[in-house]
C-alpha cells in the first residue's frame, strides 16, 4: 500500500512543476486524495459493500470536487490534475500512468444497467480540460485528448483527439507513445500547435499554392527564353505574365503561428 502511495506521490512530482514536495503533494493535492479515497470505494464495490462505496465516493466528492464512481477501475500512477468538476463513470477504467486534468467527464450514452457504458483509457493517455470523452469505446495507449474536446469514438493508439465532434490526427511515427525507443517528455494539457488540425490544413494549402506559383513562374520564364532565341512569338509572354514569385508563404505561415 505504501509503495503504491510513493508511486503515487512521485508521478504528481514528475509531472507538476508546481510540486515542491511529497509531504506537500501528500497533504494538498485533492487529485492524489481522491484516489486514495477511490480505492476504499472500489473495495467496498467490489465486495458487495454497495451502499458504503458509494457514500465513500460522496465523500470524496465533497473533500475534492473529483466525482469517481467506486465501479470505475483506475490503475496505478494516474494524476487528476487541478481536476475539480471531473466526473468518472461506474463502467469507466483508466489505464497506467494517464493525466487528467479538471472539467474532463468519462461519460455514458447509454441508459442500460450492466453494459459498458463508459470509456477505457490505455496507459499514458492525456485527458486535457473540458474534454468530454463519451461511450463505451477504447481510447489507445499514449493518445491525447484536446481541451474541450467532445470524443464519442475510439481514439487509436498515439493518435490525438481534438474538435467538437472530436476529429483524430494519427500518429506521426503509427504507434504508441509509451513503446518509442526514447520517452518523450511529458506536455502539459498534451496538446501542441503541430496537434491543430485546421492550423496543418492551411499550412498544406498555402505550401501548395506556393509551389503552384514558383512552378508557373519558371513556365513564363522558359516560354519567355524561347520568344527571345525566336523559338516562340512574343505575343506569347503577356505584359502581366508573373515571371516572379511574389506569394509570400512565409509570412503566411508566421501568420498562422508556424
Amino acid at each position: 500500500m505504501f509503495s503504491r502511495l510513493r508511486s503515487d506521490i512521485q508521478c504528481i512530482l514528475e509531472r507538476d512543476p508546481a510540486a515542491r514536495s511529497g509531504w506537500e503533494v501528500l497533504t494538498c493535492y485533492p487529485g492524489l486524495h481522491a484516489i486514495i479515497l477511490h480505492r476504499g470505494a472500489h473495495w467496498c464495490w467490489t465486495h458487495e459493500l454497495k451502499w458504503p462505496g458509494r457514500f465513500i465516493s460522496h465523500i470524496a466528492r465533497w473533500l475534492t470536487g473529483i466525482e469517481i464512481h467506486p465501479g470505475a477501475i483506475i490503475g496505478e500512477r494516474v494524476f487528476f490534475d487541478h481536476a475539480m468538476g471531473v466526473v468518472v463513470g461506474e463502467t469507466a477504467e483508466i489505464g497506467d500512468g494517464c493525466t487528467i486534468y479538471q472539467g474532463v467527464t468519462l461519460g455514458g450514452t447509454s441508459l442500460y444497467k450492466g453494459a459498458k457504458r463508459h470509456p477505457t483509457l490505455g496507459k499514458n493517455v492525456v485527458v486535457s480540460a473540458g474534454a468530454k470523452v463519451l461511450g463505451g469505446f477504447l481510447v489507445g495507449d499514449g493518445a491525447k485528448i484536446g481541451s474541450n474536446a467532445v470524443v464519442i469514438k475510439p481514439v487509436p493508439a498515439g493518435a490525438t483527439a481534438v474538435g467538437i465532434p472530436a476529429r483524430i490526427i494519427p500518429s506521426k511515427t503509427g504507434e504508441s507513445a509509451d513503446v518509442t525507443t526514447a520517452p518523450s517528455p511529458f506536455l502539459a494539457y498534451g496538446i501542441t500547435l503541430e496537434d491543430d488540425p485546421v492550423s496543418q490544413a492551411m499550412k498544406g494549402l498555402i505550401d501548395n499554392a506556393s509551389s503552384q506559383e514558383h512552378q508557373i513562374a519558371l513556365l513564363w520564364q522558359a516560354i519567355e527564353k524561347l520568344s527571345e532565341n525566336g523559338k516562340a512569338h512574343r505575343d506569347c509572354v503577356p505584359d502581366d505574365a508573373a515571371l516572379q514569385e511574389t506569394f509570400e508563404a512565409e509570412k503566411l505561415n508566421q501568420l498562422m503561428g508556424k
